[in-house]
């Protein structure tokens, strides 16, 4: 028997040894893939999308609102906002994204210098004029809470490279970013809708400069949302 556990134990050792290099490997091959701000966040110790973090800025980009004037990023600098996309016949997230969003314009309706900013992803569709109509009947401000259209492929560039949130119109195929950054999902998956989009909401800073990500559909993830909300409007310390 001793004889055995003489044997065992440096075979044990070699086991074990060979599972922490395969995990070690596996560890290497994420940080690989995973490239941008997410990594630098987990490095810092902040989980993406968990923390108040700056995770690149917002590119330049030109849109229509449902009032039929060009916003553009210029516009919103100098204001904190909140991004989401959706489409105004989505049967599923988009409504729900939209609800919250009617909520958080209550709660901060003293703030003037917080933007909500709702981007169709099907343009082809959602004219000023539609997007108009389902704007009210969440009661949007004018003002405060944005509905914006565009030309498709600009909109769909400013999610997936912009936003890093993920879009697709599958009648023309979904297209991957596997060495690229890689974009937030949604948070369940949609493919049995005309498009698939990311239902995450995305908070902007002042400059331009997002800093942080939250799921729609989580209570816990939406009172983070209006704790960091508050923190920008205060200024951070």
């Amino acid at each position: 028997m001793k004889d055995g556990r003489l044997i065992e134990r440096p075979m044990l050792v070699v086991l074990l040894r060979g599972l922490l290099l395969l995990v070690l490997i596996g560890a290497v091959g994420v940080l690989w893939f995973w490239k941008g701000p997410a990594i630098r966040s987990w490095l810092s110790g902040k989980r993406a999308g968990e923390a108040l973090d700056v995770f690149g800025s917002v590119p330049g980009f030109s849109l229509i609102e449902r009032s039929g004037r060009k916003v553009d990023r210029e516009d919103l600098l100098g204001k904190v906002w909140i991004t989401n996309f959706m489409f105004t016949h989505c049967p599923d997230t988009c409504p729900l994204q939209s609800a919250e969003m009617a909520k958080v314009q209550a709660d901060f309706a003293e703030e003037k210098d917080l933007r909500l900013i709702s981007i169709t992803v099907d343009p082809e569709r959602d004219s000023p004029a539609v997007l108009s109509q389902y704007a009210d009947r969440y009661g949007a401000d004018r003002d405060r809470w944005l509905f914006l259209t565009g030309e498709k492929r600009a909109i769909y560039r400013l999610a997936l490279e912009g936003f890093r949130l993920n879009v697709a119109d599958p009648t023309e195929g979904v297209k991957s970013q596997l060495f690229g950054p890689i974009p937030v999902l949604a948070h369940h998956e949609e493919t049995g809708k005309q498009f698939i989009h990311s239902s995450r909401f995305v908070l902007v800073d002042r400059q331009a400069r997002i800093r942080g990500y939250y799921h729609s559909n989580e209570d816990e993830s939406l009172q983070r949302l209006r704790r960091d909300v508050r923190i920008l409007l205060r200024g951070e310390k």
